[in-house]
């Protein structure tokens, strides 16, 4: 298991915002006459920021509120899952950024990464990608049949830890059954002898209201509710592995495992850190890689991007390669080396 002393690298001057994107700092785009126009476009014409005499002029606090709310409402007019596009496109979007920035990623490209998929900034996008990237995984494993058994085992062994550490059945069994029942399409066929291909995973994993293979949820929300609870399970059924690496974001104060998991593994649209990625690495039994990619320079003026590497003490899937995630600061998507034949794949047999 990683040690979680490992420090996640920290950007010494503001990551350059891409072009066209959301807004990096709410409060700040308050000054920019483009964000205030945008609020005041979906205001009444009394409440309209800026009018000068009018007692009904919003606050500050008011504004910075509404902008968080289109920022809100952007994000969910994104995919949660896109297809893969090419890593070049991250390049144009940051075309206006610093050299260094973008050498990083002309480094990433260099070593053979060439795709990226992006999943929804929602606060679950380390879940969502890792759910996705994983049954992925296991579909273009060389032995599929070995590869989904081993995999189920290693998940039926998590329940019993679910079990363990008192949570009801109730809580998660539709999870996982979703989760479990588009695992079994990769190697067993439905109804109208279909199996799980590169363009079906994709679909149902950006379907919130997912077209049901049988009654359970949606499999995309599903998986990501899954995942959380196993993290949590793990933490909670090994505490002296994580206790000391827990501390509030609000108040720099050391927490104990079973709030810390209550606050911010289980609740939806909570950032994972590295005591959340160690544990569910572990959970899983599978290799995660994260690329951290940020403004932060290097000493030998290499431009590498530093990867850490998150193992657990054995793997479920021998010989496959890690799981890799590509961390922006706040942000995690899924980076491939396959981008180009994801979706047109053929399907085996």
């Amino acid at each position: 298991m990683v040690s979680m002393s490992t420090p996640t690298p920290t950007s010494t001057a503001p990551d350059p915002k891409p072009e066209g994107g959301a807004v990096a700092n709410a409060a700040q785009s308050l000054t920019q006459e483009e964000d205030r126009d945008k609020v005041a476009s979906v205001l009444p014409q009394s409440e309209t920021p800026g009018a000068p005499g009018d007692d009904n002029q919003l606050s500050e606090h008011d504004m910075y509120l509404l902008a968080q709310q289109l920022k809100d409402e952007e994000a969910n007019k994104r995919p949660l899952i896109s297809s893969a596009e090419p890593l070049s496109a991250l390049r144009e979007e940051y075309a206006n950024g610093t050299g260094n920035f973008l050498e990083k990623i002309e480094w990433l490209l260099s070593q053979g990464w060439r795709g990226l998929r992006r999943t929804r900034g929602d606060g679950d996008c380390f879940y969502r990608s890792l759910a996705y990237a994983y049954v992925e995984r296991l579909l273009f494993a060389e032995d599929q049949e070995l590869a989904v058994a081993s995999a189920k085992s290693i998940l039926e062994k998590n329940l019993k830890v679910l079990e363990q550490v008192g949570f009801e059945k109730l809580a998660y069994e539709d999870f996982y059954d979703a989760f479990i029942e588009v695992i079994d399409l990769i190697v067993t066929p439905n109804r109208h002898g279909q199996k799980l291909d590169a363009r079906t995973l994709l679909e149902f994993f950006q379907t919130p209201e997912r077209m049901r293979l049988s009654q359970s949820p949606p499999l995309s929300n599903s998986a990501v509710f899954f995942l959380k609870l196993v993290t949590s399970a793990q933490m909670r059924s090994e505490p002296v592995l994580y206790e000391g690496f827990l501390i509030s974001p609000d108040t720099g104060d050391p927490m104990g495992v079973k709030e810390f998991c209550e606050r911010f593994v289980e609740a939806a649209g909570k950032e994972a850190d590295d005591p959340m990625i160690s544990a569910l690495t572990s959970a899983l039994s599978v290799p995660v890689n994260v690329a951290y990619l940020s403004n932060a320079g290097f000493s030998d003026s290499s431009h590498k991007v530093n990867f850490v590497e998150f193992q657990s003490e054995g793997t479920g899937l021998s010989g496959a390669e890690p799981i890799t995630l590509l961390y922006r600061p706040g942000h995690y998507d899924i980076l491939e080396k396959r981008a180009d034949e994801l979706e047109t794949r053929p399907e085996k047999r």
